[in-house]
């Protein structure tokens, strides 16, 4: 008795085919990161008000995690189809050269973003209502 077993998922072909797509725009994606936050350090330099500064961090951020969704898509894809359900052929992946550059790409802008989300969005004073105070 013969077993059939695809040897991969349609659902797992769909979501290649989709990390794909997503993965052709990561060069204009990092591009406008990089732009995004060229206007943040120039905001900072010319020390502009928090409410600029807030904006322009906030800009950054939404740039790189848009940066940060194409690398992993490329990194997804670029351990190919079987990886999305097989979870060491997604750990032999990473082992090649091509899945090691996308994962220390993935690793950097993750990195990046957490660093803008600590120290690079500015935080705007609110003043506290007359009936709150003592």
């Amino acid at each position: 008795m013969a077993f059939f077993r695809p040897r991969v998922t349609r659902e797992a072909e769909v979501r290649y085919h989709a990390d794909q797509e997503v993965a052709k725009g990561f060069p204009q994606v990092l591009e406008s990161a990089r732009e995004a936050e060229l206007a943040l350090r120039e905001a900072q330099a010319a020390e502009a008000t928090p409410e600029e500064l807030r904006a322009a961090g906030l800009a950054f951020d939404r740039a790189i995690t848009d940066a940060l969704r194409a690398a992993e898509a490329g990194q997804r894809a670029t351990f190919g189809v079987k990886a999305y359900d097989d979870r060491i052929r997604r750990r032999k992946a990473k082992a090649t050269p091509r899945g090691a550059m996308w994962t220390s790409e993935v690793d950097r802008l993750r990195t990046l973003r957490e660093i803008n989300r600590i120290t690079g969005i500015a935080r705007v004073p609110r003043p506290v209502p007359l009936a709150a105070r003592p």
